[in-house]
């Protein structure tokens, strides 16, 4: 079973072959180190592109934000050999995380999370793994739950009637993981990656006053 890139574009044999590795190599860590499932999704495209998924679907609700409906997920633990197999059915498919089993997301602006990340560091503050996408949006991993408990915890620091660019992303939703990337906007990469000392996530409190202040100054 394969899967096409919806038109796209065609890659050559060996550029995709080395992309598979590397793929491979970065869903195993995932799995393995992490302890993350991982789901092979849909490509996303640039919006000055249309916005278009490679599902093909024209009302899609998620462009390339959603898994494969043929392809099960990779689940955590998986060696590089489980890996290997599942991604051969699915060569150029998007690497997906599931939100809410491990970690929950704070989505912010990319200038707002680079600025919060340099202080929240030089306060020595616990923190997880952050993404950072190409489309101009940081997500700072915190622990399972915090999505739900952000309206609370925003009312409790005072920030409830701030207009924030700041969001929650819990169960159901998924993020964009590196070596993907968005088509011609470039790929994800790690402005925090995860480690022995980042990949257990935060509780969202120890972050959020930070998060908040920050998002606040850059409206």
């Amino acid at each position: 079973m394969g899967f096409t890139i919806g038109g796209i574009r065609e890659m050559r044999s060996g550029s995709r072959r080395r992309g598979r590795t590397t793929e491979c190599t970065a869903v195993a860590e995932y799995t393995g180190l992490w302890g993350w499932d991982v789901v092979p999704g849909a490509v996303p495209a640039a919006r000055a592109s249309g916005g278009r998924c490679s599902c093909d679907e024209p009302d899609c609700a998620s462009p390339g934000a959603h898994p494969l409906a043929f392809s099960p997920e990779v689940s955590a633990g998986a060696t590089l050999d489980d890996v290997t197999k599942a991604w051969s059915e699915v060569p150029g498919a998007a690497v997906l995380l599931p939100v809410g089993r491990g970690f929950d997301i704070i989505d912010v602006a990319e200038p707002a999370g680079s600025r919060a990340l340099v202080r929240l560091e030089r306060m020595g503050l616990p923190l997880g793994p952050v993404l950072v996408t190409p489309t101009g949006r940081a997500h700072f991993f915190v622990a399972p739950g915090a999505a739900a408990e952000l309206p609370e915890l925003l009312y409790r620091m005072g920030w409830d009637d701030a207009d924030l660019d700041l969001h929650g992303l819990g169960p159901g939703a998924y993020v964009l993981a590196p070596p993907s990337e968005v088509t011609g906007l470039g790929p994800v990469r790690w402005l925090r990656p995860p480690s022995l000392d980042t990949a257990e996530p935060p509780p969202a409190r120890l972050l959020l006053g930070t998060l908040a202040y920050i998002c606040h100054r850059l409206a």
